[in-house]
């Protein structure tokens, strides 16, 4: 039995897709092609691995156990893989996904201070959500992550926290004035749920906001419409509501906002770096770690109050 890593790939991709068309598209070859190797295979293990149907393709009972072990045989290729990409460290080339809520503000000034380190660094980013970069993670397409915490549990990822990302409440001045003598004092959980605007169903910020603000996602009078932060403050400046808004983005998104600091402690989201455990680590992910919280800790620092200095007073 001599059976290919091309075969498991695209078997893996024909389960996951559940059409030889579209796993043939995926895995870069013709629809022809992947049917031969996939028969090719039923016929050395000597048992079908698929269930043809008209519009479907599902895997037998026996096909679920091979794709087990299919997915654990790709999976040490990919850790075999790394280890010659990173050998040296932080070298060659890293493939970094963030999340459209951090990826603007953070990745300029932290892409500069990475190529300080390393001028020859090839890096590819991807900006998506939150689920979708865990899952490119876990595929292999995706060397580490920037998201924001708290994230479900998983023994597949290391989470290194990098820094705090406060909230501020943003809106216009007249929606600001309509707060009255509150708003120096006005808790998250305190605004109205009529006047609270969020993005769209599918980022994590909004489901943080919904947290910090002791609401739910199914509540009638929140509007979650934006489809990007730079939709939503703009909204919100043309009198449309009130939002949370954090302090990364202060600086691109803030202008033309009224904005208060909440009483503390001040609500805040966790930014964190991910990567999968398989994957080897001579130093490289702790160096990019480094970076990225050095940069992030200086942006927010930027936006805070500054603490007025302490003299000494001769006795």
């Amino acid at each position: 039995m001599n059976i290919t890593l091309r075969q498991l790939t695209y078997f893996r991709a024909l389960v996951q897709h559940r059409n030889f068309g579209r796993a043939a598209e995926a895995v870069h070859v013709s629809q022809p092609a992947l049917s031969v190797q996939i028969r090719e295979m039923e016929q050395m293990l000597g048992a079908t691995l698929v269930e043809r149907r008209t519009r479907d393709v599902v895997p037998t009972p026996f096909g679920r156990l091979v794709l087990s072990q299919a997915e654990k045989i790709l999976a040490e290729m990919q850790v075999l893989t790394e280890i010659a990409r990173w050998n040296e460290g932080l070298a060659g080339e890293l493939r970094l996904g963030l999340i459209p809520t951090i990826a603007p503000f953070l990745l300029p000034a932290a892409l500069a201070a990475i190529r300080a380190e390393d001028i020859g660094l090839n890096i590819q980013v991807q900006e998506a959500h939150t689920a979708r970069l865990i899952e490119d993670l876990k595929a292999g397409r995706l060397d580490a992550a920037v998201v924001a915490l708290p994230l479900d549990p998983d023994t597949d990822l290391e989470v290194e926290p990098l820094f705090e990302d406060r909230f501020l409440l943003a809106g216009s001045e007249a929606g600001m004035a309509a707060l009255g003598g509150r708003g120096e004092s006005l808790r998250p959980s305190e605004i109205g749920p009529a006047r609270l605007m969020l993005l769209e169903d599918g980022h994590c910020l909004t489901d943080q906001a919904l947290e910090v603000c002791g609401r739910g996602r199914g509540h009638a009078q929140i509007n979650m419409g934006a489809s990007s932060l730079a939709t939503l403050t703009r909204l919100v400046a043309a009198g449309f509501g009130l939002t949370l808004l954090p302090e990364l983005a202060l600086d691109t998104e803030g202008r033309g906002l009224t904005l208060r600091r909440f009483a503390a402690p001040e609500p805040c989201r966790t930014i964190a770096l991910l990567r999968r455990r398989a994957t080897p680590d001579d130093g490289w992910f702790r160096a990019l770690a480094r970076i990225l919280s050095e940069t992030g800790q200086g942006l927010v620092a930027t936006t805070r109050p500054q603490k007025p200095a302490i003299s000494s007073v001769p006795g």
